[in-house]
Formats: structure tokens, sequence, C-alpha cells
């Protein structure tokens, strides 16, 4: 087992020759940052006399725990990406870690960061998961992160649901590309309460394919400059917006008029939807094939009296008209 120690990094040419004539104790206390990515390191060991280590490059190697790093409270970065990591463990007195890289392991659950306060990076793209397994971020994390995290990578994770993500107001970059992200309404719900959202990649989602679908992402997020990795022109974001405002304000005077004051029909006696002034009462009884009431009895009385009266009226028997001889 290769095991991260201090008497590896006094075996470390890279490390080793930067002594510079100071004893190996000393030299430690002075060192910020170790690379020992692509070491087949599987352990951590004890590196307490790295007081004042900064960053850690960890990467692509066989770790499966992270441990033995309660010392580093001067760490702001660690790369630990490609390892064989399956719990996010002992980091609480990491207060100072600006950003975390763990993409690449077997992660299921992301959790454990609640004292990380000043953490603005979360890179966990590409878990390697059981079959039918998806990433979940703890909720409790995600509103301890809520002030902190500018950066979000959650790429290829199997994410079907992102709701818990609406907390992390701060976030700037976002990206969730390769996951079953498919309710647009929900995405629009979520981009709303990030206004700092700058960059944002869901390629690859079947979101993407939904009509619409960057035409809508662009109205709900004001500030967005890039989505899947395209640039918004400002001229197009304006557009959009007065068309989506003059859509709403469209459907909510109809919304209005359907429901104005009502108003007597004359042909039915019942009572129809008025539009306002000038609104012609008639063109509801119009398309339903109104027909005439018959006609008033005083109106037939009169018809049949002129019927009798042209019936005992005297008939001439001379000619209306004389032959004239020519």
């Amino acid at each position: 087992m290769v095991r991260l120690t201090a008497d590896l990094i006094a075996k470390s040419r890279d490390h080793f020759k930067r002594k510079r004539g100071r004893s190996f104790p000393e030299y430690l206390k002075t060192l910020t940052h170790l690379h020992f990515f692509s070491k087949n390191i599987e352990d951590i060991g004890d590196l307490s006399m790295c007081r004042n280590l900064t960053v850690l490059y960890l990467y692509d190697n066989h770790i499966t725990h992270i441990c033995n790093l309660g010392f580093a409270s001067n760490l702001t970065h660690l790369y630990m990406q490609n390892n064989n990591i399956t719990h996010i463990d002992n980091l609480s007195n990491l207060q100072r870690l600006s950003k975390l890289y763990l993409g690449g392991n077997r992660i299921a659950v992301v959790e454990g960061l609640e004292t990380l306060c000043e953490l603005k990076e979360l890179h966990l793209e590409n878990q390697r998961l059981a079959p039918g397994e998806k990433l979940l971020l703890d909720p409790m994390t995600l509103l301890s992160l809520a002030k902190s995290v500018c950066v979000l990578n959650i790429n290829n994770n199997n994410i079907d649901d992102i709701r818990d993500l609406t907390v992390l107001m701060e976030l700037r970059h976002f990206s969730a590309a390769d996951n079953r992200l498919h309710n647009m309404e929900e995405l629009e719900d979520v981009f709303s309460c990030w206004p700092r959202l700058l960059n944002m990649d869901l390629g690859g989602n079947p979101v993407c394919k939904n009509t619409k679908y960057r035409d809508r992402l662009i109205t709900v997020a004001r500030n967005l400059e890039v989505l899947d990795g395209r640039e918004i022109n400002e001229l197009t974001r304006q557009f959009l917006i007065k068309w989506k405002a003059s859509k709403e304000a469209k459907k909510k005077k109809n919304k209005h008029l359907m429901t104005g004051p009502l108003i007597p029909d004359p042909f039915t006696n019942d009572f129809i939807v008025g539009q306002g002034p000038g609104h012609n009462i008639y063109s509801q009884a119009s398309r339903q094939g109104w027909r005439p009431q018959q006609p008033s009895l005083r109106a037939q009385k009169l018809k049949i009296s002129m019927s009798g009266l042209l019936h005992h009226a005297p008939v001439s028997s001379s000619p209306i008209c004389s032959h004239v001889d020519a």
C-alpha cells in the first residue's frame, strides 16, 4: 500500500530539491503546496508537520477515505477527483477551504460540509454509482452552503430533480449536463431564485428538447451570459423579455374579459358575460342561431282586418284600359 506520509515527501525529488539548506522538519513547516497526483496512493498518513499547507493535489490515485487532514486549517484547495472515495468525511476543520474537487469518485450522498462556510466551488461530476442510483445532496448541507457556493458541477449523475438547490442563491456557474432533467416548469422556478447566475450548462438533458427551451430560460435567468456553451446576445434577451411581457399582458386581458359583468340577454332572458363599454350583447345570440319570436297579438289582428277588407272590396267589370284603334 502506498501511503502519503512525511517519509514519502522526503523521498520525492520534486520536494526535496526545494529544501535549500534547511532541515527537513523546517522544510515541512514551510510547505504550502503538495503535488502527489497519479502516485498510486491509497491512504493519507500523518502530515501534521505541514501546518501551512494550503493546496493539496491528490487526484488520480486510489484513495478510499478522506482522513488525517484535521491539522490543515489553512487548506484552501483540495483536489481529490478520480479516486475511490464513497463518503465525504473528516473535513470539518478545513474552515478556510474554498475549492473542493471530488468528481469521478463513488459518492452517493453529498453531506458533511456543514462547517465549510467559505467554500466557493464544489465539483462532484461523474460519480461512479450503481446502476439506477443517482447523486443525492443533503438539504442541510445545501442550506449551510447557501451563502458561499458560487460554482457547482454535478454533471452526469443521473439527477432528475434540482428543487433542493433553490437555496444556493449565490450561484454564478452551474453545470448539470448529461443528467435526466425533464421538467421545464421546475427549472424555471429554480433559476428564477438565482439572480447572480452567469453561466449554465444543461446539455444532454431531456429538457433541452422542449420547444422554446432556450428562450424560456433566458427570460427567467435575467443575468445569464452563457447557456450550454453559447453566448447570449443582449438584444435577443431584451426582445424575449418584452415578448414574454406582452404575451402575459394579453393573457391577463383575455382572462379579465372572460370574467366581466353579467348582462341580460334580450332573446333568452339569461345572462351573458359582458366585455365592458361597447360590448355587443347580441353576439352570443347570433352564434347560437337566433330565430325571431312570433308576431305580437296586435300585429296578428291587424293582418286579419286587412285580409277582410281586401276580400269584400268590389271589383269593376270595365276594362282597366281601352283598345285604341290605329
